[in-house]
């Protein structure tokens, strides 16, 4: 007789598993985006008027979402852990390029940003571990990482006002507003699926966001090209 419940409990973890991977894949593309601004960064030898704040951001974030999705907070999540480890290290790699071409005092609010947010994260791991029951534990470092990962998701809705007053999407690239959108969709299907209300609420509010770029991007894209200028694409790294 075939056991309904370890079949419905098979095939939800496979779904979940399959969102994750997924979630991890897209999160690549979000990861990378930032690139052509940093090639133009090291190309011209200069910061400019690029802000190094979203990355700054975009590491905490990723760092406090790794630290959700490690064994000593939530189980099985696996994958959130890995994913945003990767995503640290993406944002760690363009600190660092940034702080080096940066001017003396660019160098030195980096420098210090950064260190408050290495503080801010020490705080958080060693203030959770001090927590005995396990429930509270993951609950606590959840509402944490989940209200961080929410107003990281909620940054677009500055493009996104940018693109109606300007009526104009040169400022929001497609691919990373897919990217984000993709990756959003796959983390709020793995919470579902993980009953996890800490993953699937800020990866629906995501979601949300993410179409609504879309939407916007079809509705006001140009054919033609009216500025051949290179556009700051920020880091939204974020991750579940």
């Amino acid at each position: 007789m075939i056991d309904l419940y370890s079949l419905s409990v098979s095939v939800s973890t496979i779904c979940k598993d399959a969102a994750g991977a997924a979630g991890n894949i897209f999160a690549i593309g979000v990861f990378v985006s930032p690139i052509p601004t940093f090639r133009r960064i090291v190309r011209n030898q200069s910061t400019e008027q690029f802000s190094g704040l979203p990355y700054i951001y975009a590491l905490l974030n990723c760092l406090l979402c790794t630290w959700y999705g490690t064994p000593l907070i939530s189980s099985d999540n696996m994958l959130v852990m890995t994913v945003n480890s990767a995503g640290a290290l993406f944002q760690l790699a363009y600190i660092v390029l940034y702080v080096t071409y940066a001017d003396k005092q660019k160098k030195v609010m980096m420098l210090g940003f950064l260190s408050a947010v290495l503080v801010i994260f020490a705080i958080v791991v060693i203030g959770s571990l001090q927590i005995v029951d396990d429930d509270l534990r993951r609950d606590v470092v959840g509402i944490i990482s989940g209200v961080s990962l929410i107003s990281m998701l909620a940054s677009p809705l500055l493009i996104i006002n940018l693109v109606i007053r300007t009526k104009s999407v040169e400022f929001m690239p497609f691919y990373l507003s897919l990217s984000m959108f993709l990756m959003s969709a796959s983390f709020f299907l793995y919470g579902i699926f993980n009953n996890d209300i800490f993953i699937y609420v800020p990866n629906g509010i995501g979601t949300i966001l993410g179409i609504t770029q879309l939407v916007l991007y079809c509705y006001y894209k140009r054919t033609d090209s009216e500025s051949s200028r290179e556009p700051l694409i920020e880091s939204y790294a974020e991750t579940v």
